[in-house]
């Protein structure tokens, strides 16, 4: 039904997860109904112990727009969302896209980061570390991150006019002429760690959602007609 990451285990105040296909279609802006999508997020919210009411979430447009969330909250056009606040949880849906959880200890603060090539590209993961840092106050050095399931390089091949877009390191030669393949797990990384993480506190899935479509919704590998995952973080009190 979902997954935890393991490098959140040594703080028990955290909950973060992301879904698998067994959790149902996650995303209110599909094609499913919303009852039935509302009936399988209320099941994968109950099973880690998180109430509705905590809940902040925002329909993404693959943007580089951060929202400091103070309260539980359905918001249009953000891609991150950042808090302070303990019992807020913040989510995001996925469905080839990089997750990116993040979690500040001393701080308590947290973000929750949608990573498309578009918002990858923007630095949404750099520049949410930035608003973190003049929002909180927080030490990057110290955060610990998470970089979730999304498609993997060798499955993400796009043209010249998305791969101009990323550093050599983080591309290769496709198959066919003008073609290349795309590493978003690796780009997104980068950013963190040249924000100031240390790379012993990053994990990264080793799962793909084109590769293991039987267990992750791929977004690509299924044409557009797919449901979505959801990643969600939060501090209990």
């Amino acid at each position: 039904m979902y997954r935890k990451p393991k490098i959140f285990d040594a703080y028990p105040e955290i909950i973060a997860a992301e879904s698998t296909r067994k959790s149902g279609n996650l995303g209110l802006f599909t094609q499913d109904t919303k009852s039935a999508v509302i009936a399988n997020r209320n099941h994968f919210f109950n099973s880690l112990g998180i109430k509705n009411s905590t809940i902040a979430h925002a329909h993404q447009c693959h943007s580089d727009k951060i929202l400091l969330v103070e309260q539980p909250v359905a918001v249009e056009g953000y891609d991150a969302l950042i808090t302070n606040h303990s019992n807020i949880f913040l989510t995001i849906t996925i469905a080839d896209c990089t997750p990116v959880l993040i979690y500040h200890p001393p701080s308590g603060s947290l973000a929750a980061i949608h990573a498309g090539w578009r918002g990858t590209v923007a630095s949404i993961a750099a520049k949410t570390i930035q608003k973190m840092i003049v929002q909180f106050r927080i030490v990057p050095e110290q955060c610990i991150a998470f970089i979730g399931t999304c498609i993997d390089q060798h499955s993400y091949e796009v043209g010249e006019e998305v791969a101009k877009h990323f550093a050599p390191a983080f591309k290769s030669e496709g198959e066919k002429q003008g073609k290349f393949y795309v590493d978003l797990k690796g780009a997104n990384k980068n950013q963190l760690i040249q924000s100031g993480l240390q790379e012993k506190h990053i994990e990264i899935s080793p799962y793909s959602t084109f590769i293991h479509n039987e267990e992750y919704f791929s977004y690509r590998k299924e044409k557009g007609q797919t449901g979505r995952m959801l990643a969600v973080i939060g501090r209990n009190s």
